[in-house]
């Protein structure tokens, strides 16, 4: 029996369609509500994002929006290239999970049997608490900007690696804390390449993403390399966007270029690994996350983020560098994953993709979580569950709080009828009461509650308990006075050798300002008796000897800790 080229097509038809719904695409209503989600970011004359989501091993939604050159009208693609700064760490442990595979390292070798050079400190250091960020490093990146240097800038191996190994103590015996440092993956890309003797873009190349078909991914060691399909970054300014330049190409905690398309491939050797000896113990250690010396976890992986968003387990991990702004997460009892890719300063990849998998997940969640509730909802708009309070008692959670350990500051106060939260390493935030004594801050993608405590005279402080987990403590302090004499005495030059810096206070019109090398970094804010704060650097602490007059300070940046100055 003949069959008529039409009965053929139309079998063409019914036989594409049916592929198409074996495989899974977006609705309509879905991929119109992620068009919502990123349609501020939509235009040719904009910043934008590369989004990617994934089902069973296929995209069902690929899409870009906005501009990945603004000087030359380039539209953001599935194909776009981008820097996907921390990101890349879960590339790096996959290759040193591949030496450890070959026999060529072992995961508590000590750190030293690979740079004899670097210093014994208090402890062993290990590759596992590297790759766990349980080691105490100081930052690099952290380092580099403290010695008044821009990170934008290009910046050798070895000047980066003798920075780190002039650091004279750790933030931490190793073991004993988790707290992330950039470092100790940098530091892990050099292992690669001594243990395997390539540097990490050859073996990166040979051993992942030549078996799995990544044609667009590549650790970047060589700024003047030339990216086919890169993504410009950029940060907002007062007359329209601004370029940033960075000539940054380290690799190690960053330094990977890669697009939505290259990605698919990497989420599926997850579940069906392609890599080394094949064997599905590779990947399965992937998400195995470090233990303290407590026994305790930290919820890190290898480079990669264990968590839970409304009842449903996550694996994933972000990054943030010079304009760039990168998520990939998977939901790996649903096989499914969302990966956000932006070009935009304060962009928020993590918010987005969350947003993303409440638009496609919203039948699964297992959590339907109130405003007041420590879980990990994002939904923001339950005015109902937000409790009414007189204009005394939203008062009373007003003042100024800091986080002794980690040196973080935070201030709740009322702007244009809102009342916010200005915390470092945010952006100012909306923040709801939830009772007396309790706040929601309305931050994308994070379910976070404040909880205070009451004493005489207003409240003592709060802690934090975001997505279900308590986090830091604040407290509450009122700022000293001081006289001019007092100021006066703390004017002059302060040196660090590990960091190769003079720091100066100078008075002017009754207040401290601080500068590094002569650039002027702006006021040093009182907190508490000897402890100065500036937006830039961190916390100060005052040293002085039996007198009272000042000898030195040290200081506290987060990532890190103690770092001590002496006066010259």
């Amino acid at each position: 029996m003949s069959t008529s080229p039409r009965s053929f097509f139309i079998a063409l038809v019914v036989l594409f369609c049916l592929a198409a719904t074996a495989f899974g695409q977006a609705t309509q209503e879905q991929e119109a509500a992620v068009d919502k989600l990123f349609a501020e970011w939509n235009k040719t004359d904009s910043p934008g994002a590369a989004v990617g989501v994934i089902t069973n091993g296929e995209f069902i939604l690929k899409k870009g929006y906005g501009s990945a050159d603004l000087e030359h009208d380039v539209p953001i693609t599935p194909k776009s290239v981008f820097y996907m700064a921390s990101v890349s760490k879960q590339f790096v442990t996959m290759a040193i999970l591949l030496l450890e595979e070959q026999g060529k390292l072992g995961l508590d070798d000590e750190i030293q049997k690979y740079f004899p050079d670097f210093p014994k400190y208090d402890g062993p250091l290990t590759i596992r608490n590297f790759i766990h960020h349980t080691s105490g490093v100081r930052d690099n990146l952290t380092l580099w900007q403290l010695s008044g240097r821009d990170i934008y800038d290009s910046i050798e191996v070895d000047e980066m690696y003798q920075m780190i190994r002039r650091q004279k103590e750790l933030n931490f015996t190793p073991g004993d804390r988790y707290l992330y440092s950039n470092s100790c993956y940098f530091m892990l890309a050099q292992i690669v390449e001594k243990v395997s003797g390539k540097p990490i873009k050859e073996f990166a190349e040979e051993e992942m993403f030549k078996p799995l078909g990544m044609k667009n991914t590549h650790f970047h060691d060589d700024q003047y390399h030339i990216v086919k399909n890169r993504v410009f970054s950029y940060s907002p300014g007062k007359d329209g966007y601004r370029n940033l330049i960075m000539r940054f190409d380290l690799v190690g905690s960053g330094g990977l270029y890669s697009n939505v398309e290259d990605l698919l491939m990497w989420d599926r050797n997850f579940y069906d690994n392609k890599l080394g000896k094949k064997q599905e113990a590779l990947v399965e250690k992937m998400e195995e996350e470090g233990l303290l010396n407590d026994g305790s976890s930290t919820g890190y992986a290898f480079g990669l983020s264990n968590g839970t968003h409304k009842g449903l387990r996550t694996v994933g991990h972000s990054g943030g560098l010079a304009g760039y702004s990168t998520y990939m997460v998977r939901y790996p009892d649903q096989n499914f994953s969302v990966i956000v890719l932006a070009n935009l300063a304060g962009f928020n990849s993590v918010g987005k993709s969350r947003e993303i998998a409440e638009i496609f997940l919203k039948d699964e969640f297992k959590e339907k979580a109130p405003a007041g509730n420590a879980s990990n909802s994002t939904d923001q708009k339950e005015p109902e569950t937000y409790a009414t309070l007189t204009a005394e008692q939203l008062k009373s959670f007003e003042g100024t709080f800091w986080n002794p350990e980690n040196s973080i500051f935070s201030k709740i106060l009322t702007k244009e009828g809102k009342m916010m939260i200005e915390r470092d390493g945010i952006p100012p935030t909306e923040v709801k009461p939830l009772s007396e004594n309790s706040l929601k801050v309305l931050f994308p993608g994070l379910n976070v509650v404040l909880t205070f405590q009451n004493g005489d005279g207003g409240k003592h402080g709060y802690g934090e308990v975001i997505n279900g987990r308590p986090s830091l403590r604040f407290d509450a302090y009122e700022t000293p006075d001081y006289s001019e004499a007092q100021l006066s005495a703390l004017v002059g030059s302060y040196f660090s050798e590990e960091v190769n810096a003079y720091y100066k206070f100078t008075l002017n019109d009754g207040k401290l300002s601080l500068s590094i090398n002569d650039k002027d970094l702006g006021a040093l804010e009182p907190l508490v008796k000897d402890l100065w704060r500036n937006e830039t650097v961190g916390v100060i602490t005052i040293d002085s000897d039996s007198n009272g007059s000042p000898t030195g300070f040290r200081l506290d940046a987060g990532r890190v800790r103690n770092l001590k100055f002496v006066r010259r």
